[in-house]
């Protein structure tokens, strides 16, 4: 999620329609990280915390901690804890920024999905990242590599609209990620044993506006919030334009006996491994 000093707020319950989707990447990440009997896992980025529960089950003896930018995201991770868990301490949040974030002690596991994204000039933090896995442990990161994709030129084009361009300021911080090989090389240079690859996944999204709905959630949020807010005249209005756009990229048809448009969505991941 987006860090303290960017004003974007976030809709845990929105975000979570799309739970599995979102979820998947995550444990497609997790089942290659190798480690065996971690003591101490964080997953930067936790938002609702629906999945970090799953490094809990991963690792029964490691104690986590989910960590978030987002008020909103930390109180919907927190209310929808397994109290058996939270209660035990091995599962607990904390709200944080993670270019802030110090653990008490170094961690075995740090995991990071679908959040480095949002933090400007992340490839420099990967070597502060690392520098909170004791010897010997891993670091794993997951992000979307979609930005050249149809869902994000056309929400680009219409930001430079002349209808919305004098409303648009930019301050709201807009997601990108870099190429598989420049994270190979940021890890490598910061002294890790480093393994990179992408996955291109092609979600079915019920109805005429499944992809529209998908990314009303994530990448459509600064832009919208920017023009006022979800409910304002201009933001239904680039919103029309902008589901309109879409309907022609990507055309919504039948698929199993009901309407649904199929959004291809590349992944880039990461494993490194701290010598020990």
């Amino acid at each position: 999620m987006p860090t303290r000093s960017q004003s974007t707020t976030w809709d845990p319950a929105r975000y979570l329609r799309y739970a599995d989707q979102r979820g998947r990447p995550f444990q497609d990440l997790l089942g290659r990280v190798p480690a065996e009997q971690p003591r101490r896992v964080a997953d930067l980025g936790c938002g609702p915390g629906n999945v970090t529960a799953l490094l809990c089950r991963r690792w029964p003896q490691a104690a986590v901690v989910g960590v978030d930018s987002s008020a909103e995201m930390i109180e919907a991770a927190t209310a929808g804890a397994e109290q058996e868990l939270t209660a035990s301490g091995r599962l607990s949040f904390e709200r944080g920024d993670l270019r802030e974030w110090q653990p008490a002690e170094q961690v075995d596991v740090l995991i990071t999905n679908a959040t480095l994204q949002w933090v400007p000039g992340h490839l420099d933090l990967l070597p502060t990242l690392l520098g909170h896995v004791a010897p010997g442990g891993w670091f794993a990161m997951g992000v979307p590599g979609n930005f050249g994709a149809p869902s994000h030129t056309l929400l680009a084009d219409l930001q430079r609209d002349s209808r919305w361009a004098n409303q648009i300021t930019g301050e709201q911080f807009r997601p990108t990620s870099h190429e598989p090989a420049e994270y190979l090389r940021a890890l490598t240079e910061a002294g890790a044993e480093a393994e990179v690859w992408e996955t291109t996944y092609y979600y079915v999204l019920p109805g005429v506006n499944g992809v529209l709905d998908f990314v009303s959630s994530t990448a459509l949020r600064p832009v919208l919030i920017e023009l006022g807010g979800p409910g304002t005249e201009a933001a239904h209005a680039f919103t029309e334009a902008y589901a309109d756009a879409l309907h022609t990229a990507y055309p919504p048809e039948m698929l199993g006996g009901r309407t649904v448009q199929v959004l291809p969505y590349r992944r880039l991941f990461a494993i490194a491994h701290v010598p020990a």
